[in-house]
């Protein structure tokens, strides 16, 4: 058996002191210094084994913040860990308190395809870090060599024409994909950031501003516009997620897809990725093909769409959490009073309890929140120095 944790960690815009990265945000060295310590701590509060990151602008800050965390392991385990004269060194208390740190481990970074370094212009990437390594190349996902083209059916009495489409060609944020090994596995784990829930809002050609930027002429109903546009571009990113997880699933490989999905676990978009929850009986459905009201699936139908569901599901770690524990609330993000999880963290049926064939099991799910305000407190402008999403971890046992 391999204790293994994975974790997610949403840092909000990790870049080096004095750049732009959106327009007219910058850190100064301090506040950069600032950052990096808050990170390294949170990065030795989590000691995970696989962590995803998102919003990383720059590689050799983050590798920075995974030396500094290093570095305060090494003097945390030879303050805290008994030298070979100490009888008691082999306790299991003190494998527990030693930090790992990350001297050996390995760095995937996904740059975003969309970032041309232009000051005021960045756009962030993904990356991933794993003490248990790689198995092959890491893969990233965003320019895709065939655009994804959403037809939408025609509404009855209208040709079908008339229905219109959209056409994704390029991910908001890059999809990572690794391999890595854990216990007698090899499992496929996914990073993604998937679009936010911010606007689109469309620049006129000569403007020097989309109209319905200028809040001083609100538009209602030009911004409801923009959180459509948003939303369908956050569906389609999530559709090409699940494409890659049901070749990974349908290859025979165990899955692990964790992020921001910027929704709750119940949103269209998260449930695309995890995929259907199966009915509980589908023999009183009346078929696809019915010519007769009786004519309903058999209960050996039942069970191969069933099975058929299953074999393909995602399941959440936090759900699986609150089922062991009873526990009934987690929050990664808050803002304006509200408290919900938009971090999570998927796992194949391969690591579901219900799964005879079962190859790990999840042990605890931790979430690391405290520094998180919800707008409302006077420091929360400076909260760029931290995160404005909470950090989470699922604990699994691998056989």
């Amino acid at each position: 058996m391999q204790d293994v944790t994975v974790a997610s960690f949403n840092v909000k815009n990790l870049i080096g002191p004095d750049q732009e990265y959106y327009r007219f945000q910058t850190y100064t060295p301090e506040e950069h210094a600032w950052k990096a310590d808050w990170m390294a701590d949170q990065l030795l509060a989590l000691d995970a084994d696989v962590v995803g990151f998102q919003e990383i602008f720059e590689q050799a800050a983050l590798q920075a913040v995974i030396d500094e965390t290093t570095r305060r392991a090494d003097s945390l385990n030879e303050a805290a860990q008994p030298d070979r004269t100490k009888p008691y060194r082999k306790k299991a208390i003190f494998r527990r308190l030693e930090s790992g740190g990350y001297r050996d481990a390995a760095l995937a970074f996904a740059p975003n395809s969309a970032d041309d370094g232009i000051p005021g212009e960045r756009r962030p990437g993904v990356a991933i870090l794993s003490r248990l390594g790689f198995e092959g190349a890491p893969e990233i996902i965003q320019d895709l060599p065939q655009p994804l083209v959403i037809p939408f059916a025609p509404l009855r009495g209208l040709d079908a024409g008339d229905a219109g489409q959209f056409t994704l060609r390029r991910l908001s944020r890059p999809i990572l994909k690794v391999r890595v090994p854990m216990g007698r596995q090899v499992v496929t784990v996914f990073n993604c950031h998937l679009k936010s829930k911010l606007g689109e809002f469309i620049k006129p050609a000569g403007a020097e501003f989309a109209r319905e930027a200028d809040l001083t002429r609100y538009d209602p109903l030009g911004r409801a516009l923009g959180a459509l546009r948003a939303a369908v571009r956050r569906m389609a990113e999530a559709w090409v997620l699940r494409a890659e997880v049901l070749s990974e699933l349908n290859a025979g490989n165990p899955v692990i897809a964790m992020g921001d999905y910027n929704d709750g676990e119940h949103a269209v978009s998260s449930e695309i990725i995890s995929g259907e929850r199966p009915f509980k009986n589908y023999a009183w459905m009346l078929r696809h093909d019915a010519r007769h009201p009786s004519d309903r699936y058999t209960a050996e139908e039942n069970d191969q769409i069933t099975a058929a569901v299953e074999h393909v599901r995602l399941h959440s770690a936090e759900k699986l959490f609150v089922r062991k524990s009873l526990r009934d609330m987690v929050y990664t993000s808050a803002f304006g009073g509200v408290f919900e999880s938009i971090d999570q963290i998927w796992l194949s049926r391969h690591f579901a309890p219900e799964n005879e064939n079962q190859i790990g099991d999840m042990t605890y799910f931790s979430v690391l929140n405290d520094h998180l305000t919800d707008g409302s407190h006077p420091e929360a402008p400076y909260n760029k120095l931290a995160s404005d999403h909470g950090q989470i971890m699922a604990h699994l046992r691998m056989a």
